[in-house]
């Protein structure tokens, strides 16, 4: 749980450096973030552990329906705060069929995004490239579409699978509290899936492959369907890598 800042709220909040990028360079820590919603950061005691890390920027995935549900992080002077939704076609996790496979499925809705949500991830990744001041990017659960793009983020950088899918697993450490929290949140109903939570290596590790079949490479997914160029990926490795 080293990768964890400690919240009262947010329980999946994680630094995305520390990894071994290109040319042997490492993430730098402190300026790239991950994390379930912000909007549980409501005690005086979490604002202020949030404001000590000098986040600039929060980039929230979620549907508007989610977060007008959910709500969002407190307005704070000096954060600027963007809704870019990256999914468009909904799905319900709790409903997925037991008899499925659940890892393939998942990749699935992650290859969906991928292919749905380019206009929206490419603008979170020029953000995240023009920050100034660290950034974090979140949406529910802080799993899947914030998976997703903590996997393109690392993968970009060159870090290799095996840390990018490591990193994709740390979410197994609250699998509990996610579905403690959809108890909470569903009282009376039944968890149908019996996955609800999970994020094993083999659901990013799917997506990556799924990525390299259709476009060559995650690189070229990066340039052909986002429409990156190599000075944008050049700006991702001069802010996030270390000299």
């Amino acid at each position: 749980m080293t990768r964890h800042p400690i919240f009262d709220g947010p329980f999946n909040f994680r630094d995305l450096g520390g990894y071994r990028g290109a040319g042997e360079r490492a993430v730098r820590r402190g300026l790239l973030y991950r994390s379930d919603s912000l909007g549980k950061l409501a005690t005086p005691a979490d604002l202020e552990r949030f404001r000590a890390l000098g986040i600039g920027t929060v980039i929230d995935l979620r549907y508007p329906w989610e977060i007008a549900r959910r709500g969002r992080i407190p307005e704070l002077a000096g954060v600027a705060y963007h809704n870019l939704s990256i999914e468009h076609r909904p799905y319900n996790q709790a409903e997925i069929d037991p008899d499925v496979d659940p890892w393939r499925y998942l990749a699935d809705r992650f290859a969906e995004v991928a292919a749905d949500g380019v206009t929206e991830i490419r603008q979170v990744l020029e953000l995240i490239a023009a920050a100034d001041r660290p950034v974090v990017f979140h949406c529910a659960s802080g799993k899947d579409r914030t998976g997703l793009i903590a996997a393109l983020v690392l993968t970009l950088l060159g870090v290799a699978e095996d840390d990018v899918a490591a990193d994709f697993a740390l979410t197994e450490l609250v699998t509990a509290r996610l579905v403690a929290d959809w108890h909470a949140a569903n009282p009376g109903r039944t968890l149908r899936w019996p996955s609800y939570g999970r994020a094993p290596e083999q659901v990013i590790r799917l997506t990556l492959a799924d990525l390299a079949a259709a476009h060559g490479s995650v690189r070229a997914y990066a340039t052909d369907a986002l429409g990156f160029d190599e000075e944008l990926i050049g700006r991702l490795h001069a802010r996030l890598l270390s000299a």
